[in-house]
């Protein structure tokens, strides 16, 4: 799926000389500053495991520090210990919690005198505040546990998320709650684990959802404030709906907002009906009162999906996302805005700011009463822009890395985002946005001293002409490159389809890691990638083995013209859909000693009857397998071209995702094995799509690097 099925894509650049046989080719390639340091060392996966992780930061409203949250991996244990931290421009990073359990999501109040944060020090995630002094103290009680807190503008109240059984929604709260541990310490406890499921969604992503729903709740946090008790919730959006997305596909930044006078909350609903197969997300409205199922829709007149409301800092405008085509997850992302009343209700015609901008929208945020920022994909790269109600969208920041979850200063000078590039994992960092150009400050996390010893190469950018356009390509050489000697090459597929490699970090799929092997890395963004224009996404609906693969074989045409490449020692890797391409070059393509595949599709009918959300099958296939497009599942299915099988492949699927289900898997080592060509399956019990515990990552990067060695050795000859 696009963003979903993503394999988390990096890019950086690295001083280099463009040699004749690409210019021979007609390919361009681009050169940036962003140099490795030449005696640091190769980084090992102890290296890798040792770095902090850093996310979702958040700036005081006066801008004089942020709030984000660091994880600290264990291999011991098995686990991340997340810690909020508070951090000004020019300090060090002050650790705010220490209760060793999962602490995240820091949220500022609106006057910036305490922050309110989730964490499960108590058992189950809920939400605690901190003043400044003392310790927190915890605000919710919640036997289904709390998520993504939202502010009210003047500070007295938060509205939150929580996953309940809509049959008590309607309840008071304390016989509500009351019977969601009822259900819940009975399942846990009953010696039958049989599961009922009487509609779709009853699974997602990694875990069973049952017929539970995503509920918006609503806390009154004044009377805390002032030393009293901690008032009772309420469940604003009670019934058999869910109030909040359950797939990331339709949510960025936050997906729910308290109109300007705090009487209503403007959210995100998912369809009423058909979730599985309907994409037309909704955004509708509900009085903080609660009390009613009866959610009313903002009659955009969208026609696709909408979300991440937001109203303009006076309350007179209200943004918000949109697409224009439904059922298609992978439309481009518009940015609308539309005259609001106080208390949300739309009081004049939406319209769309980006339109004409051949670029998708992602995280927004207002810098005055008539002016947004905004990020968006561009070349592999984030893109920050600048529009007024009305205007054109001005570029401001380009080509200097990836960044995400943006937030601003009341002043509207500072931007606070996360940053990274392939070589320097995600860190805080702050835009001054009256510099010309603007440019991300990284703040220091305490990984510098690690980082400062090692040889993190950048990337050279890479365009390859292709049929009837220009695919761009990252090009990563290993640590100690002599452009003497002969490499192997790694051909790294990125997943989505409509994702791309970007110039970020990944802590699943790195290709720092596996150039640090010793292995020369590409990375190329075929057909179907972001960042490259709509028509460029459109490319590969209904044509997975068409003109992306023609893309990739012309991309594979420059790097083995490449003189220090060693034809001999190609190998390629790619999870979701990466995972696809290497079943599909399996069945039509020798150029690889060895290939690698993570959590890919094997046979379109099987995946369509096991994955959940249907609106992507029935997408990219022009609806169901029983329909009139038929033929466009078998068309690209990499099942039917097992007699071609023969290359040596590893396999590695897991029986928690339920995105590609481990079916997949066991089907395409079945018939290797049938075929006797050698291969190997490995199968995690407790991971979904992606292997994210930290032991379970270790032994993924340990066999996934031994099998490398073993078909395509690394190192120079």
């Amino acid at each position: 799926m696009s963003n979903p099925w993503c394999l988390a894509g990096t890019r950086s650049r690295r001083a280099g000389k463009v040699c004749g046989a690409i210019l021979a080719v007609g390919v361009m390639m681009t050169v940036g500053m962003n140099g490795a340091r030449a005696d640091g060392r190769p980084m090992t996966l102890g290296d890798f495991f040792q770095l902090k992780r850093s996310s979702d930061v958040r700036i005081h409203p006066d801008g004089s520090r942020v709030a984000y949250t660091l994880a600290t991996p264990s291999l011991a244990d098995n686990k991340s210990a997340t810690a909020v931290y508070f951090q000004t421009s020019a300090g060090r990073p002050e650790q705010v919690t220490t209760s060793g359990k999962r602490d995240r999501g820091a949220r500022w109040s609106p006057d910036g005198k305490l922050v309110v944060f989730e964490s499960a020090r108590s058992g189950s995630s809920q939400l605690w505040f901190y003043t400044g002094q003392g310790e927190a103290r915890q605000l919710t009680d919640i036997a289904t546990g709390v998520a993504n807190p939202v502010w009210s503008r003047d500070g007295k109240k938060i509205a939150f998320v929580s996953g309940v059984w809509p049959e008590y929604s309607t309840l008071p709260f304390a016989e509500s709650n009351a019977k969601n541990k009822e259900r819940m310490d009975h399942q846990e406890k009953n010696p039958v684990k049989a599961k009922v499921f009487t509609k779709l969604f009853y699974r997602h992503w990694d875990e069973y959802v049952e017929d539970r729903r995503q509920h918006l709740f609503v806390l009154d946090i004044e009377p805390v404030l002032a030393g009293g008790p901690i008032p009772t919730p309420r469940d604003i959006t009670p019934g058999d709906r869910d109030a909040y997305p359950t797939s990331s596909t339709f949510s960025v930044g936050d997906d729910f907002a308290f109109s300007p006078d705090g009487s209503h909350i403007v959210f995100t609903a998912v369809p009423k009906e058909d979730e599985a197969w309907n994409t037309r997300h909704e955004l509708c409205r509900v009085p903080v009162t609660g009390g009613t199922a009866d959610w009313q829709g903002l009659k955009t007149g969208s026609t696709g999906a909408e979300n991440a409301p937001l109203f303009s800092p006076d309350g007179k405008l209200l943004a918000y996302r949109a697409q224009r085509r439904p059922g298609y997850e992978a439309d481009k992302w518009e940015l609308w805005v539309v005259p609001a009343n106080a208390d949300g209700t739309l009081a004049g015609q939406p319209k769309s700011l980006t339109q004409a901008l051949d670029r998708s929208v992602d995280s927004m945020v207002w810098k005055d009463d008539s002016t947004l920022l905004f990020l968006a994909e561009e070349d592999g790269a984030s893109a920050l822009f600048e529009i007024r109600a009305g205007g054109e969208p001005k570029k401001l920041l380009t080509g200097a890395g990836q960044m995400n979850t943006p937030s601003i200063d009341r002043a509207g000078k500072t931007l606070a985002v996360m940053h990274a590039r392939m070589n320097r994992p995600p860190a805080p960092a702050l835009i001054d946005l009256t510099a010309t150009p603007p440019q991300p400050n990284r703040l220091v996390t305490g990984n510098e001293e690690l980082l400062g010893k090692l040889d993190l190469p950048a990337p050279e950018s890479i365009r390859v002409p292709v049929e009837g356009a220009q695919m761009q390509m990252w090009l990563l050489k290993p640590p100690g490159f002599d452009p003497a000697k002969k490499w192997p090459m790694v051909y790294l597929v990125h997943g989505g389809p409509q994702g791309a490699w970007e110039d970020g970090w990944s802590w699943r799929w790195n290709p720092s890691i596996w150039a640090a092997r010793g292995y020369v890395v590409a990375c190329p963004n075929p057909r179907g990638s972001t960042g490259f224009g709509q028509k460029f996404v459109d490319e590969i609906s209904g044509d997975w083995g068409g003109k992306c693969y023609s893309d990739l074989m012309s991309g594979l045409a420059v790097v083995e013209k490449l003189p220090y490449v060693d034809t001999d020692r190609m190998a390629s890797a790619g999870a979701s859909f990466g995972g696809y391409m290497m079943n599909w070059f399996q069945g039509n393509t020798k150029k690889f000693k060895t290939l690698i595949t993570h959590c890919g599709v094997y046979n379109f009918d099987s995946m369509y009857a096991t994955t959940e959300e249907l609106w992507f099958d029935e997408w990219e296939h022009g609806g169901p397998p029983w329909g009139k497009n038929r033929a466009s599942y078998e068309k690209h299915s990499p099942h039917r071209l097992a007699a071609n099988f023969s290359t040596p492949m590893l396999i590695i699927h897991n029986d928690l995702d339920f995105r590609v289900p481990v079916s997949e898997g066991h089907q395409l080592f079945t018939t290797l094995q049938r075929l006797k060509v050698p291969s190997k399956f490995i199968n995690f019990p407790d991971e979904g799509h992606w292997v994210v515990k930290p032991k379970n990552s270790e032994y993924w990067h340990t066999e996934v690097f031994g099998w490398l060695e073993k078909h395509a050795p690394a190192g120079p000859r």
